[in-house]
Protein backbone atom coordinates (compact mmCIF):
# COMPACT_ATOMS: atom_id res chain seq x y z
CA UNK A 1 0.00 0.00 0.00
CA UNK A 2 0.95 3.62 -0.56
CA UNK A 3 1.11 5.75 2.57
CA UNK A 4 0.78 9.53 2.64
CA UNK A 5 -0.39 12.49 4.67
CA UNK A 6 -3.73 13.49 3.07
CA UNK A 7 -3.36 17.12 4.18
CA UNK A 8 -0.12 17.77 2.31
CA UNK A 9 -0.22 19.87 -0.86
CA UNK A 10 1.36 17.01 -2.79
CA UNK A 11 -1.10 14.35 -1.57
CA UNK A 12 -3.10 13.99 -4.78
CA UNK A 13 0.04 14.03 -6.94
CA UNK A 14 1.63 11.36 -4.76
CA UNK A 15 -1.55 9.28 -4.89
CA UNK A 16 -1.51 9.39 -8.68
CA UNK A 17 2.14 8.32 -8.69
CA UNK A 18 1.34 5.40 -6.41
CA UNK A 19 -1.63 4.38 -8.56
CA UNK A 20 0.74 4.02 -11.52
CA UNK A 21 3.24 1.90 -9.57
CA UNK A 22 2.48 -1.85 -9.77
CA UNK A 23 3.91 -2.32 -6.28
CA UNK A 24 1.72 0.36 -4.68
CA UNK A 25 -1.44 0.58 -6.75
CA UNK A 26 -3.51 -1.89 -4.73
CA UNK A 27 -4.29 0.47 -1.87
CA UNK A 28 -3.80 3.60 0.20
CA UNK A 29 -2.86 3.81 3.89
CA UNK A 30 -3.96 6.91 5.83
CA UNK A 31 -3.29 7.76 9.48
CA UNK A 32 -5.50 10.59 10.69
CA UNK A 33 -3.78 10.73 14.08
CA UNK A 34 -0.24 11.10 12.76
CA UNK A 35 -1.45 13.51 10.08
CA UNK A 36 -3.41 15.49 12.69
CA UNK A 37 -6.61 15.43 10.67
CA UNK A 38 -9.21 17.46 12.54
CA UNK A 39 -12.77 16.32 11.86
CA UNK A 40 -14.01 19.78 12.87
CA UNK A 41 -11.85 21.66 10.40
CA UNK A 42 -13.88 21.96 7.17
CA UNK A 43 -10.72 22.43 5.10
CA UNK A 44 -9.32 19.16 6.45
CA UNK A 45 -12.54 17.30 5.72
CA UNK A 46 -12.69 18.71 2.19
CA UNK A 47 -9.09 17.72 1.48
CA UNK A 48 -9.48 14.20 2.88
CA UNK A 49 -12.67 13.84 0.86
CA UNK A 50 -10.68 14.67 -2.28
CA UNK A 51 -8.12 12.01 -1.38
CA UNK A 52 -10.87 9.43 -0.81
CA UNK A 53 -12.44 10.32 -4.16
CA UNK A 54 -9.10 10.04 -5.96
CA UNK A 55 -8.40 6.65 -4.39
CA UNK A 56 -11.84 5.52 -5.48
CA UNK A 57 -11.21 6.74 -9.03
CA UNK A 58 -7.97 4.74 -9.09
CA UNK A 59 -9.73 1.71 -7.55
CA UNK A 60 -7.37 1.70 -4.58
CA UNK A 61 -8.61 0.24 -1.30
CA UNK A 62 -8.21 2.53 1.72
CA UNK A 63 -6.94 1.43 5.12
CA UNK A 64 -7.47 4.30 7.53
CA UNK A 65 -6.56 4.92 11.14
CA UNK A 66 -9.69 6.96 11.73
CA UNK A 67 -8.88 7.84 15.34
CA UNK A 68 -8.12 11.56 15.68
CA UNK A 69 -4.80 12.57 17.23
CA UNK A 70 -4.34 11.43 20.81
CA UNK A 71 -1.27 13.59 21.43
CA UNK A 72 -3.01 16.72 20.12
CA UNK A 73 -6.09 15.82 22.18
CA UNK A 74 -8.47 16.22 19.24
CA UNK A 75 -12.06 15.19 19.96
CA UNK A 76 -13.10 11.72 18.86
CA UNK A 77 -16.25 9.71 19.41
CA UNK A 78 -19.75 9.44 17.97
CA UNK A 79 -19.79 12.90 16.40
CA UNK A 80 -16.51 12.35 14.58
CA UNK A 81 -17.57 8.89 13.41
CA UNK A 82 -20.73 10.43 11.96
CA UNK A 83 -18.59 12.95 10.07
CA UNK A 84 -16.54 10.06 8.69
CA UNK A 85 -19.72 8.20 7.73
CA UNK A 86 -21.54 11.19 6.24
CA UNK A 87 -18.75 13.29 4.74
CA UNK A 88 -15.86 10.96 3.84
CA UNK A 89 -17.13 7.44 3.20
CA UNK A 90 -19.52 8.47 0.38
CA UNK A 91 -16.49 9.74 -1.60
CA UNK A 92 -15.20 6.15 -1.93
CA UNK A 93 -18.27 4.06 -2.76
CA UNK A 94 -16.55 1.52 -5.02
CA UNK A 95 -13.54 0.42 -2.96
CA UNK A 96 -12.96 -1.25 0.38
CA UNK A 97 -12.49 1.18 3.24
CA UNK A 98 -10.91 -0.62 6.18
CA UNK A 99 -11.06 1.08 9.57
CA UNK A 100 -7.96 0.08 11.52
CA UNK A 101 -7.83 -1.04 15.16
CA UNK A 102 -11.64 -1.26 15.41
CA UNK A 103 -11.71 2.55 15.10
CA UNK A 104 -9.22 3.08 17.94
CA UNK A 105 -5.51 3.80 18.15
CA UNK A 106 -4.93 0.31 19.51
CA UNK A 107 -5.94 1.01 23.09
CA UNK A 108 -8.83 -1.09 24.44
CA UNK A 109 -9.49 1.58 27.08
CA UNK A 110 -10.31 4.30 24.50
CA UNK A 111 -13.88 5.31 25.33
CA UNK A 112 -14.09 7.66 22.35
CA UNK A 113 -13.14 4.84 20.03
CA UNK A 114 -15.78 2.59 21.56
CA UNK A 115 -18.41 5.21 20.83
CA UNK A 116 -17.10 5.72 17.30
CA UNK A 117 -17.18 1.98 16.63
CA UNK A 118 -20.78 1.84 17.79
CA UNK A 119 -21.71 4.36 15.08
CA UNK A 120 -20.15 2.19 12.39
CA UNK A 121 -21.68 -1.02 13.75
CA UNK A 122 -25.12 0.57 13.86
CA UNK A 123 -24.76 1.72 10.25
CA UNK A 124 -23.73 -1.75 9.08
CA UNK A 125 -26.57 -3.35 11.06
CA UNK A 126 -29.18 -1.17 9.39
CA UNK A 127 -27.67 -1.96 5.97
CA UNK A 128 -26.67 1.62 5.29
CA UNK A 129 -25.58 1.46 1.62
CA UNK A 130 -22.54 3.60 2.39
CA UNK A 131 -21.14 0.72 4.46
CA UNK A 132 -21.36 -1.86 1.67
CA UNK A 133 -17.56 -2.11 1.46
CA UNK A 134 -16.71 -1.00 4.99
CA UNK A 135 -14.38 -3.38 6.87
CA UNK A 136 -12.57 -3.31 10.20
CA UNK A 137 -9.38 -4.83 11.54
CA UNK A 138 -8.75 -5.97 15.08
CA UNK A 139 -5.03 -5.31 14.87
CA UNK A 140 -3.17 -5.40 18.19
CA UNK A 141 -5.46 -5.52 21.17
CA UNK A 142 -2.52 -4.31 23.25
CA UNK A 143 -2.95 -3.89 27.00
CA UNK A 144 -5.62 -6.02 28.69
CA UNK A 145 -9.00 -4.32 28.30
CA UNK A 146 -11.34 -3.85 31.22
CA UNK A 147 -14.01 -6.57 31.33
CA UNK A 148 -16.61 -4.04 30.17
CA UNK A 149 -14.54 -2.87 27.21
CA UNK A 150 -13.69 -6.45 26.25
CA UNK A 151 -17.42 -7.20 26.28
CA UNK A 152 -18.19 -4.14 24.14
CA UNK A 153 -15.55 -5.06 21.58
CA UNK A 154 -16.80 -8.63 21.44
CA UNK A 155 -20.39 -7.43 21.01
CA UNK A 156 -19.33 -5.19 18.12
CA UNK A 157 -17.39 -7.99 16.43
CA UNK A 158 -20.42 -10.30 16.69
CA UNK A 159 -22.44 -7.82 14.65
CA UNK A 160 -19.72 -7.70 11.95
CA UNK A 161 -18.91 -11.40 11.46
CA UNK A 162 -17.70 -11.12 7.87
CA UNK A 163 -16.25 -7.60 8.16
CA UNK A 164 -13.57 -8.06 10.85
CA UNK A 165 -10.01 -8.84 9.74
CA UNK A 166 -7.05 -9.92 11.85
CA UNK A 167 -3.80 -7.99 11.76
CA UNK A 168 -0.75 -8.30 13.98
CA UNK A 169 0.90 -4.88 13.67
CA UNK A 170 4.09 -6.93 13.97
CA UNK A 171 6.88 -4.46 13.34
CA UNK A 172 9.49 -5.99 15.62
CA UNK A 173 10.72 -9.48 16.40
CA UNK A 174 9.14 -9.11 19.86
CA UNK A 175 5.64 -8.95 18.36
CA UNK A 176 4.92 -11.82 15.99
CA UNK A 177 1.65 -12.53 14.18
CA UNK A 178 1.29 -15.70 16.22
CA UNK A 179 1.87 -13.82 19.45
CA UNK A 180 -0.65 -11.14 18.54
CA UNK A 181 -3.24 -13.79 17.65
CA UNK A 182 -2.68 -15.61 20.95
CA UNK A 183 -3.03 -12.36 22.89
CA UNK A 184 -6.28 -11.50 21.13
CA UNK A 185 -7.70 -14.93 21.89
CA UNK A 186 -6.84 -14.48 25.54
CA UNK A 187 -8.20 -10.96 25.91
CA UNK A 188 -11.48 -11.01 23.97
CA UNK A 189 -14.48 -13.07 25.14
CA UNK A 190 -15.27 -14.68 21.80
CA UNK A 191 -16.02 -18.33 21.03
CA UNK A 192 -13.70 -20.63 19.11
CA UNK A 193 -16.09 -20.42 16.16
CA UNK A 194 -16.00 -16.62 16.24
CA UNK A 195 -12.20 -16.59 16.31
CA UNK A 196 -12.16 -19.08 13.43
CA UNK A 197 -14.39 -16.75 11.42
CA UNK A 198 -11.99 -13.83 11.97
CA UNK A 199 -9.02 -16.03 11.03
CA UNK A 200 -10.70 -16.98 7.76
CA UNK A 201 -11.99 -13.54 6.76
CA UNK A 202 -10.16 -12.14 3.77
CA UNK A 203 -10.22 -8.56 2.55
CA UNK A 204 -11.55 -8.28 -1.01
CA UNK A 205 -8.47 -6.34 -2.13
CA UNK A 206 -6.18 -9.32 -1.52
CA UNK A 207 -5.56 -11.64 -4.48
Amino acid sequence: FCGLNPLKDYALEELARCAADPNLRRGLKLHFGNSVVDYHNPAHVDQVRRVFRAANDHRMAIVVHARASVTQKLPYGREEALIFLNELLPAAPDVVVQVAHLASAGSPQDEGAQRALEVFVEAVARHDPRTRLLYFDVTTVGAPPTPENARRWAAAIRQLPARVLFGSDATTAAVTPGGAWAAMRKLLPLTDAEFDAIANNRPPYMP
